[in-house]
């Protein structure tokens, strides 16, 4: 069976395996100080031993006829128009991958995709991507490395490979496939948790190596934890939820009573750098194209859930401050509509408000019966986005209201 020997795009760490160039790290890359730099940590005396890299199957064989299914799916994502592509965030999210995965580097090909919900995944023949709802999710690079490595640790461990081979005859062998070429994007994420789910002992593998993944490139690996909790916090807070059916990544991956302890566990008495100016750097072009799309999600128990933890790092935040305005006005439960009017009105009164921050604090006014009001908002609207798509049906409305 042939080694796979390319080299993709972008890698600096495929390079330097290869001892054509010098590592130039992502911090320095995103914009980080050398200062706030994870040193490079040497491989823990009992830490993971990281495999060979796998050879590609022969194509008659039946992992090869998986492995084919999966570049395919591969070849379709990279046309998709799902796929993001901001300059530098793929090489960014590669380089970070290749750290972690080290000598495996070669074979990992990463892509930001364009879907608002939690989720990574990696497929057995090295394609890995990325979800936009979790880079909005994460609060630095130490998490990012925590998701990441979790989903390497399946990779490095087969999981993936022995879920497929184990479900290849099952009707929902296609949604699985969906996972990962976005076919399926949002799917039916009930029917895909028992049969896709990874086990307990996959779930405890993949996080000891991840935690260890993250102890070899300098992340603090307690970040894993957090970045976990958040999540199921976030997931909780619509009444009546289950996390199995609210999210695609917990339906193949179960949170469960033992999972954060675990996490804490692994990683007691470590260190190490979080890498939070970096990742901000690198998401600040993107986040008001990710908060637009985490409204448009129609979950706004989660939405409240998230902006606030947000807000709390970040307190008057304007875009976020429009997010949960909104997302209060569109959830509309008691108490809502006075919870949306301050949000939107300290948004509107910043001076990084975001248009529709105005257009939001409009409608808010309009259907609360205060006209002049709703005028004053829609003419701030349309000054600060006098191209607008709606602007036409926004004078409409200016009209109306005189």
């Amino acid at each position: 069976m042939k080694r796979r020997t390319w080299l993709h795009q972008g890698c600096a760490h495929c390079l330097a395996l290869a001892g054509l160039t010098q590592l130039r790290p992502a911090w320095a890359q995103a914009g980080g100080s050398a200062a706030s730099a994870p040193a490079s940590a040497p491989p823990v005396a009992d830490g993971y031993a990281l495999p060979p890299r796998f050879d590609r199957p022969d194509l008659a064989s039946d992992e090869g006829g998986l492995w084919a299914m999966m570049d395919r799916e591969e070849r379709r994502l990279r046309r998709s128009p799902f796929r993001m592509r901001e300059p530098g965030l793929e090489d960014y999210l590669t380089d970070l991958a290749c750290r972690l995965g080290g000598n495996h580097c070669p074979d990992i090909r990463v892509y930001a995709v364009r879907a608002p919900f939690f989720n990574a995944s990696m497929a057995p023949n090295g394609m890995m991507q990325v979800w936009s709802g979790l880079m909005l999710r994460v609060d630095n690079e130490a998490q990012l490395a925590a998701v990441i490595g979790h989903e390497i640790g399946h990779y490095l461990q087969r999981h993936t490979l022995e879920r497929l081979r184990d479900i290849r005859a099952r009707s929902a062998f296609g949604q699985f496939l969906g996972l990962f070429g976005v076919v399926g994007l949002i799917g039916s994420i009930a029917n895909m948790a028992g049969a896709l789910a990874f086990s307990r002992d996959h779930e405890r593998e993949a996080d000891r190596i991840g935690v260890d993944l993250m102890r070899r490139t300098g992340h603090d690996p307690r970040e894993a934890a957090t970045v976990w909790g958040n999540l199921l916090a976030e997931l909780q807070a619509t009444p009546g939820a289950d996390p199995t059916q609210e999210s695609i990544l917990f339906a193949t991956h179960p949170p469960s009573a033992e999972r954060r302890d675990t996490l804490d566990a692994l990683s007691i008495g470590a260190s190490g750098e979080k890498g939070e100016a970096a990742w901000r750097t690198r998401i600040a072009p993107l986040r008001r194209e990710l908060l637009a799309d985490e409204i448009k999600r129609g979950r706004p128990y989660e939405t409240v859930a998230l902006t606030t933890r947000l807000l709390s790092r970040e307190p008057g935040d304007a875009e976020l401050l429009y997010c949960r305005g909104e997302a209060y006005r569109r959830r509309g439960v008691d108490g809502d509509a006075a919870l949306a009017l301050a949000d939107l009105q300290a948004a509107s009164a910043s001076p990084q408000a975001p248009p529709m921050a105005h257009r939001a604090l409009a409608t808010l006014h309009r259907d609360a019966g205060d006209k002049a009001a709703a005028r004053t908002a829609f003419e701030r609207y349309l000054a600060a986005a006098p191209d607008a798509p709606d602007a036409a049906m926004i004078r409409q409305n200016l009209e109306e209201l005189r």
